[in-house]
């Protein structure tokens, strides 16, 4: 799924839309066909190749800043524990423990292993003598894009391609 310019509407997780919701909106005049499978879904009178990448008519303006989710932080904080730098385990921390007044914010929290955040307890790093490796933002949209981009999926069909790498530096 393509915005109205040709880029991604997301890389992380990838904008991608069930084959029976994009012939639904091709048949909306919702969105234009950019490239398709060579596989065909077929009624008593017509036949119709499914589309692989689909972009929108209308331009949507993304949001400036995401949610705040468990699956953004991570990805904020690329799927590292903050204290250690292990990836796997992941869970998430209170930088000021909540028994302290921390918050639950962009700004106080941070992914940890599961081992780091029992370790560090209801403890500032300070406290518990664990530093963080960055400190917690607040990122933009454009930040989580960015280091989206570092985590591809698993399987990327090469229809797909050419629409999700066409603004990535070229080597010389």
């Amino acid at each position: 799924m393509l915005n109205a310019d040709y880029t991604p509407l997301s890389y992380y997780p990838l904008s991608l839309w069930p084959w029976q919701t994009a012939i639904k909106a091709v048949f909306l005049d919702r969105v234009d066909i950019v490239a398709t499978y060579e596989r065909q879904v077929r009624s008593p009178t017509s036949a119709m190749k499914i589309p692989s990448v689909i972009a929108l008519k209308q331009y949507v303006k993304p949001s400036q800043y995401p949610a705040f989710t468990r699956f953004n932080l991570f990805l904020r904080d690329k799927f590292a524990c903050q204290y250690c730098g292990a990836t796997r385990d992941l869970t998430f921390d209170h930088v000021i423990p909540r028994a302290y007044g921390g918050r639950t914010t962009w700004e106080n929290v941070a992914t940890a292993c599961a081992p780091c955040n029992l370790r560090k307890g209801g403890r500032t790093p300070n406290e518990a003598k664990m530093p963080l490796h960055l400190a917690p933002i607040r990122p933009t949209s454009w930040q989580l894009q960015e280091h989206g981009r570092s985590f591809p999926p698993n399987f990327l069909h090469e229809s797909w391609h050419d629409w999700l790498y066409w603004d990535i530096e070229l080597e010389a």
